[in-house]
């Protein structure tokens, strides 16, 4: 069996209100922000390949008024990941040491990816490791998962898909994965361990 991991949401605990919180003294605000400005539906964009100084730009001829905070949102994109999840990263150590290969496919922009491989030691446990905004694709499109078949030579139905996200299993469990959607980190371990020979 082989392990297929996302990051975001499995490993990190990454969420912008972490970082804009304490930039923001009304609420109301900050959730208008989110929501409508540096929303999710404009990260993505990045996550799929679009350089950050073309999304800053759009955003900013939009909202002009914000434009201060629009420039920290990707200046400051590490300081949006409030800790990682022990639980996952001990489950990864010990498929490592009993040698399961596990591997990376993570919707993350490939211009604030840098940097993290060297921060955070445990990715380079895994075996390989794919991110989309290297390939310009994004999960839940089919192509990235047949992209990471390919390029790490998985069979789906001899490798486990783990994703926070409900469509991107969804994607998974069409192409023949086996999956696990990850929701409480405390469950991992055992959730792992049924699919273990």
């Amino acid at each position: 069996m082989k392990f297929l991991f996302d990051l975001g949401g499995v490993f990190f605990d990454w969420d912008p209100i972490h970082f804009y919180k304490k930039k923001f003294t009304c609420e109301k605000e900050l959730k208008f922000f989110l929501t409508n400005v540096c929303n999710q539906e404009w990260n993505i964009k990045q996550d799929a390949g679009r350089s950050i100084k073309e999304a800053e730009l759009e955003l900013i001829n939009n909202f002009p008024k914000y434009e201060s905070y629009i420039r920290l949102y990707y200046t400051n994109h590490h300081s949006m990941i409030r800790g990682v999840f022990p639980e996952t990263i001990s489950a990864l150590k010990k498929l490592n040491l009993n040698n399961y290969p596990c591997y990376v496919l993570s919707n993350w922009s490939s211009e604030t990816f840098i940097g993290i491989t060297d921060k955070y030691y445990f990715l380079k446990i895994f075996s390989g490791i794919l991110i989309s905004g290297d390939v310009g694709l994004i999960k839940p499109d089919p192509e990235i998962y047949k992209l990471a078949i390919k390029k790490f030579s998985l069979v789906p139905k001899n490798t486990v898909f783990i994703d926070d996200k409900l469509e991107n299993i969804k994607a998974a469990d069409e192409l023949g994965f086996q999956t696990i959607h990850f929701m409480n980190p405390k469950e991992i371990n055992n959730r792992i361990s049924f699919f273990l020979e």
